[in-house]
């Protein structure tokens, strides 16, 4: 009997972490939770249409995949097929909201072909199970399914093997 409960909280808890292959649960940031710079709420829906790579960031690790960036930047995609977002996770950090939000507004003026959301409450820690305190990075085909996620800060070759998984969802 244990066992099966094991087996029931363990594949509940599974229903709400991401999986390579499928389009993720829904999320919308808004209002006290945050949302897009603008102001305006921001929807896991709204990664479909395009490849998107997704970065979740805490800002004090804002700097750990500037290579990656650098690699998607250097590609020079096709922005009627490509699409990046960045969400920072706020309360990742002892430093303030509203320093970090003009930091955000500043960042969208100078890369207005990103997106910029806020996560004031970790909600995509919680929803889909990312790490925490880190440097996420995902990858969602046209239809919006996860094709890779990783977590911490990607090295050469991985870089690489993104680049390449991108390359071929363009397709």
């Amino acid at each position: 009997m244990k066992k099966v409960l094991l087996g029931i909280c363990l594949s509940s808890l599974c229903a709400f972490s991401l999986t390579v292959g499928e389009v993720p649960k829904e999320v919308v940031l808004e209002k006290e939770n945050g949302g897009r710079v603008d102001g305006t709420a921001w929807s896991s829906t709204m990664l479909k249409g395009k490849v998107h790579v997704l970065f979740y960031v805490d800002p004090d690790e804002r700097d750990a995949n500037n290579a990656f960036s650098e690699a998607l930047k250097a590609k020079k995609y096709d922005l009627n097929h490509f699409a990046s977002v960045a969400v920072i996770n706020l309360a990742a950090t002892w430093l303030p909201n509203f320093v970090l939000e003009k930091k955000l507004k500043a960042k969208q003026e100078q890369y207005p072909n990103a997106i910029y959301v806020k996560d004031k409450s970790k909600v995509l820690v919680k929803e889909w199970e990312l790490k925490d305190d880190s440097s996420d990075i995902l990858v969602f085909s046209k239809k919006g399914e996860l094709i890779y996620s990783y977590a911490g800060e990607l090295d050469s070759s991985e870089i690489d093997k993104v680049l390449k998984l991108i390359d071929e969802n363009l397709l």
